[in-house]
């Protein structure tokens, strides 16, 4: 079996970030995305998808995007289904976000053309690399070793 979703796409409103009551971070968002081909008018239409993050990785999206940031979601579909107070039942399919890449920089409303993308993924537990450019050359050193402390480390 398998269950995978990978999306790309601009955030519809800021992040609600919440916390259960033991503690734990959740962030839930919609991500639209276009679709690949126009409609009969000639206009391009898109899908708005229901995500939820949870953890460390909710609290970077809510601190580093916002309404119009593009991100790259990874993740799988999910289903559940509750009485809401009138006794219905309701059921709600979202995507349940594993990983999530920043597309552009915070405040960007649109990626530069010579900066490339961030590509900050948040499930790493710090944003040093938020910034850092696209155009590093891993070869510059000649294969010389590299000077790492423990605290260029993100883990």
């Amino acid at each position: 079996m398998m269950n995978r979703v990978v999306l790309v796409g601009r955030l519809t409103k800021d992040p609600d970030l919440r916390y259960t009551p033991s503690g734990v971070a959740v962030a839930n968002f919609t991500v639209a995305c276009n679709r690949p081909f126009s409609n009969q008018q000639g206009n391009r239409e898109a899908d708005f998808i229901n995500c939820v993050v949870w953890r460390k990785a909710a609290e970077n999206l809510a601190n580093y995007m916002k309404k119009g940031s593009l991100i790259g979601v990874d993740g799988r579909i999910q289903t559940r289904s509750y009485d809401n107070p009138e006794g219905k039942r309701v059921f709600i399919t979202e995507v349940v976000a594993e990983s999530i890449q920043f597309l552009e920089s915070r405040g960007s409303s649109s990626p530069s053309q010579d900066r490339g993308s961030a590509g900050f993924n948040t499930n790493q537990n710090s944003p040093n690399e938020y910034n850092r450019p696209n155009n590093d050359d891993p070869f510059a050193d000649n294969g010389q070793p590299i000077d790492l402390s423990d605290d260029d480390l993100p883990f």
